[in-house]
């Protein structure tokens, strides 16, 4: 596949990286050229420094004969005019561009997105996805790290293994002979900093982060089990009223079950704004880090800090300077990953990272196969695929035990009917049926040829 990059930056690079590591032929286009050699020198992709929308910039890039194009500039508007050159001129079947603007995201309900209009195929919001991930942080605040699979009906939960842990030192094989009607599994092991897929023979030790695919009805047992007691987030103080902290509140609340939220926004204009969109919650002007405001925002006796500021440095002594205040749960927006190393040393409990929610909303429309979502694990190392089973796919009329799946591929869960399954060695996977795989990257190509399709569901 001919795929065209527009944007060099955290996530430009991060889908260039994905896709040419899967063999794609990817151009990477940026007007900075120390952001084009940088993916030059570290890739294998090509690189034109040049204005995105420009046609003869796209001409010099390969438009003619590209597959795809997507445009993850920093500018909404050059992506949307990227997008509408790419049709008009080169006739790009896929375009795919990434907006922020809230103007913009509103009028995806309308008519603006149609090819007669401005051609763009999936609109991708950062800030839409990050608000979402920062909620599902905060509705399982025993996880590092959750996202929903199955229409919501099972879920991704990465949980912290600690001396306490009832199941340490136990195969996996005999956990699930212990509790053979949980509908839990484990799909992936970090120990030392290594992600891994274990096998029925491996056991969980303390320290190992332990990615678990749980049906929704099994979450609270699947905690107890690991060791992780149930808590309820009611009160909650959002520091960042920008963008994201906006949306978080507005989400907050719209729940049905009433959470309490205050939000600190240090720019007065930003926080006036923010103070006109919400209804219920109560925002104060001010510098998060400061520990008198923090206490006036009733930090003592909030259940959850979130920092969602657009600085990864104020987010993380925010969320230190909070749990020194008395916070118990302090969750962080972090957009470079080697900062993710300081954490632990300084107590905050999860993070979110925008580039790896970005990117997996990305990657869903780029995977071959009538793949539904897919969630990027760390570092780029794994991702969980959702996907339907065709009649076209090696998968279709065979038992789990009998399909050929590469070492560090698991399946996570099976949807048949609308009813999420155990996936034991004996579940028969059928053509319309819904799978949830976990895959190491490595593996993700074998996956794809597993779920492949004729040319025209693609």
């Amino acid at each position: 596949m001919k795929v065209i990059i527009c944007g060099a930056g955290q996530v430009g690079w991060q889908i260039a990286r994905h896709l040419s590591g899967e063999r794609n032929d990817v151009t990477v286009v940026d007007n900075n050229p120390d952001l084009v050699r940088r993916a030059t020198d570290t890739l294998d992709v090509q690189g034109i420094a040049g204005f995105a929308s420009y046609p003869d910039v796209l001409q010099r890039a390969g438009a003619r004969d590209a597959d795809m194009i997507i445009a993850a500039t920093h500018s909404d508007e050059v992506n949307m005019v990227t997008c509408q050159v790419a049709h008009s001129v080169f006739a790009i079947p896929r375009k795919v561009a990434r907006l922020r603007s809230r103007s913009y995201l509103e009028a995806i309900y309308s008519d603006l997105y149609r090819r007669d209009h401005m051609p763009i195929d999936v609109v991708i919001s950062p800030e839409r996805e990050v608000a979402q991930a920062a909620l599902g942080r905060l509705m399982s605040p025993q996880a590092f790290d959750t996202e929903m699979f199955l229409d919501g009906k099972a879920q991704l939960m990465g949980l912290r293994l600690d001396d306490h842990c009832p199941v340490l030192n136990t195969p996996l094989r005999q956990l699930t002979d212990l509790f053979s009607t949980l509908r839990s599994i484990v799909v992936g092991v970090r120990r030392d900093g290594r992600l891994f897929a274990p096998e029925p023979g491996d056991q969980l030790f303390a320290g190992d982060d332990c990615y678990c695919f749980v049906h929704h009805e099994d979450v609270d047992r699947t905690l107890d089990i690991f060791g992780k007691s149930k808590k309820r987030t009611e009160r909650v103080v959002i520091v960042g009223g920008g963008n994201v902290g906006l949306a978080v509140a507005q989400e907050l609340e719209r729940l049905d079950r009433r959470v309490r939220a205050k939000v600190i926004e240090l720019d007065r204009k930003a926080a006036e704004r923010a103070a006109d969109a919400l209804e219920k919650t109560i925002v104060l002007n001010g510098d998060g880090l400061d520990a008198a405001l923090l206490n006036e925002a009733g930090i003592e006796r909030a259940d959850a800090v979130l920092c969602l500021t657009d600085d990864d440095k104020t987010n993380m002594l925010s969320a230190v300077r909070a749990k020194a205040e008395g916070c118990p749960m302090a969750i962080a927006l972090i957009n470079d990953p080697s900062l993710l190393a300081l954490m632990g040393p300084l107590g905050i409990d999860a993070h979110i990272n925008p580039r790896a929610t970005t990117v997996s909303s990305i990657l869903r429309h780029i995977r071959h196969g009538r793949v539904r979502g897919v969630y990027s694990i760390g570092d780029a190392e794994a991702e969980m695929i959702e996907a339907e089973v065709l009649s076209t796919s090696p998968m279709a009329g065979r038992q789990v035990r009998d399909i050929d799946f590469p070492e560090g591929v698991l399946v996570g869960g099976v949807m048949k009917d609308g009813v999420v399954k155990k996936p034991t060695g004996t579940l028969r996977i059928d053509e319309g049926d819904v799978v949830a795989l976990f895959a190491m990257t490595k593996d993700v190509p074998e996956v794809e040829r597993l779920l492949q399709v004729s040319i025209d569901f693609f």
